[in-house]
């Protein structure tokens, strides 16, 4: 609680507290620490030493001190006898009206604010993880006396409980009191507050501020990113960004590269991140999507890098673990990248990245009910990230719970609209049951429609025709979403396919092309040996290669042993839920 500034006094006129107070006031914590702790023992020996309001601030700034070391439980303990000692003072100050001394008139100036106290105590309860004694000491507070800080910092944590209602009055009255507030902005839209009625809040300072005219563009955008729309979320942000005074945005950069992600338009995505990484080399929001699709390509050593590289800038942040886990879990070191994913959990519980490693880690190891809970958990935290709710329907699938997982696909479906995405999950569902493969090839053709490249449909449809024995069907699906990308399993599942109608050198070129862009790529490692070492081979073993070829999966599933297993066993503690 930073004490108000006084003028400065000859120290031989100054009082002991006055030191400390300005002590505090010029950031020596260490020594505000030393000499208050000193000074309250000698008023615990000696209660006529110091005045009540003088115990107060000595309360008060001895407990600033222990929260700047980090000791929130302490801090916590002395915070709460300040507000004692100040009940106390209140009730005397009531009964004895004041002398008119003239020391005492700057020390009642002076004294730390209460409500000041009750943020910081605050404060401490959310670095202990113990919320609802945050909100429930900052709702003590009466409404008219609650600053902007102490309204948004309520109005996240009842967002955080659920307690959604509650939220919205509280990101309003930030935005009433600092109409340019623009993460509660945010907050507004998270909670499906209309786009319109947030603009209407801001709309006086656009028009009386000049260079403002963005906001209302920007608003719009962030309205359809909250709302799944990603298509018209880019071209808005483009818009925003190509206006010469936005123009390379780091903020803006991360969030078109956040969206190209969720529209499963990877390569953009990536080029957004590093555009934004050049922008600002210590960049670490986005980061961990940004690790985690290099890892999917395969660049293993351009993620270790990225790791350690954030790592450097800081370790207080979910980002570099979730990074390095993802490094750990695309070598199948999957006990390790629990490990790294529970360790970014514990740093920031809302890290939606930080579950899906540790929920995918779990699935990989057996512990799929685990990793249910995990994967749930992150699409309340993104209800519009459809790789949230893949990763749950993979663990019902892994179960064989084909109806839990159908029911899932069909609400994401009906949820987040019909678009490439969608229609390929829920033909990822329906090829698991024989009796809806006519179904999904209807959807995977209309995802392809949509969408002649989107991989993941273009898997699916591959498998689907490995299945009917459909290769030269297969070949020219391939050939064609390679025209114009580069990608490895589809260079892996033109491989099989060849193999299949016996164009064996060209399928060893696929073989190599695919090894070129993931060298990790075991399946493609495979069947480059197996040409190397059968130039002619057997009737048996085109058979053999045609049913290797049908559990061909985008990422070939990353199934293993795990080797590590036994070296991280002993983290259990950081496996549970944080």
């Amino acid at each position: 609680v930073s004490p108000p500034a006084l003028p400065a006094r000859p120290a031989g006129s100054m009082s002991v507290v006055e030191h400390v107070r300005e002590m505090a006031a010029a950031g020596l914590h260490s020594n505000v620490r030393l000499l208050s702790g000193l000074l309250l023992t000698m008023s615990g020996n000696n209660p006529e030493l110091f005045s009540p309001s003088q115990k107060y601030q000595l309360l008060v700034y001895h407990a600033d001190s222990l929260f700047h070391d980090k000791e929130y439980r302490n801090a916590v303990s002395k915070y709460t006898m300040a507000l004692q000692q100040k009940k106390a003072l209140s009730k005397t100050s009531k009964v004895r009206p004041s002398t008119g001394n003239a020391t005492s008139t700057p020390q009642s100036q002076c004294l730390p604010s209460e409500i000041e106290v009750k943020y910081k105590m605050a404060e401490c309860y959310t670095m202990l993880k113990q919320d609802k004694d945050a909100i429930a000491i900052l709702d003590g507070i009466p409404s008219r006396q609650r600053t902007p800080k102490i309204n948004m910092m309520l109005a996240n944590l009842y967002k955080k409980a659920g307690q959604e209602r509650s939220s919205v009055t509280s990101y309003k009255e930030v935005l009433r009191q600092c109409p340019l507030a623009l993460d509660a902005i945010l907050g507004l839209l998270s909670l499906s507050v209309k786009g319109a009625e947030v603009a209407s809040m801001t709309i006086n300072i656009i028009q009386s501020i000049p260079n403002l005219d963005w906001l209302s563009v920007w608003i719009k955008a962030y309205a359809f990113v909250h709302t799944g729309d990603n298509t018209r979320a880019i071209n808005t942000i483009c818009s925003l960004e190509k206006k010469s005074l936005l123009r390379d945005n780091v903020d803006l950069l991360g969030s078109l590269a956040d969206l190209y992600f969720r529209a499963g338009d990877n390569k953009n995505s990536i080029l957004k991140f590093e555009q934004a990484q050049m922008l600002d080399p210590y960049l670490i929001k986005g980061m961990d999507v940004y690790g985690y699709l290099l890892a999917r390509e395969g660049r293993l050593e351009d993620v270790e890098n990225l790791g350690c590289r954030l790592f450097n800038i800081s370790d207080q942040h979910a980002e570099p673990w979730v990074v390095s886990g993802c490094h750990s879990f695309y070598s199948k070191r999957y006990s390790r990248a629990l490990y790294l994913g529970a360790k970014a959990i514990q740093l920031n519980s809302n890290s939606v990245q930080a579950l899906l490693l540790k929920g995918a880690a779990l699935r990989n190891m057996g512990r799929v009910q685990e990793a249910i809970i995990h994967f749930r958990e992150a699409i309340r935290l993104a209800p519009c990230r459809l790789d949230c709710y893949e990763g749950l329907i993979e663990c019902y699938l892994a179960s064989n719970s084909i109806r839990e997982a159908m029911v899932m696909a069909n609400n994401v479906y009906k949820t987040l609209g019909a678009n490439a995405q969608t229609l390929t999950l829920l033909a990822t569902v329906c090829l698991e049951d024989p009796v809806t493969q006519e179904k999904a090839k209807t959807l995977l053709d209309k995802a392809l429609t949509q969408r002649p490249d989107y991989i993941k449909a273009v898997v699916k449809k591959a498998e689907l025709l490995s299945r009917e024995q459909k290769y030269e069907d297969g070949i020219a699906l391939l050939r064609n979403a390679l025209a114009n990308q580069s990608d490895c399993v589809l260079h892996r599942i033109l491989g099989d396919f060849l193999v299949a109608v016996n164009e064996y050198q060209e399928a060893m070129d696929q073989y190599s092309i695919a090894l070129s862009l993931d060298p990790n790529d075991q399946k493609s490692l495979e069947g480059l040996q197996k040409m190397e070492k059968e130039e002619s081979p057997t009737d048996a073993t085109q058979e053999e290669d045609v049913d290797d070829m049908e559990g061909s999966g985008e990422e070939g599933d990353l199934e293993g042993s795990d080797s590590e297993a036994a070296q991280w066993a002993d983290q259990e503690q950081w496996f549970g839920m944080q």
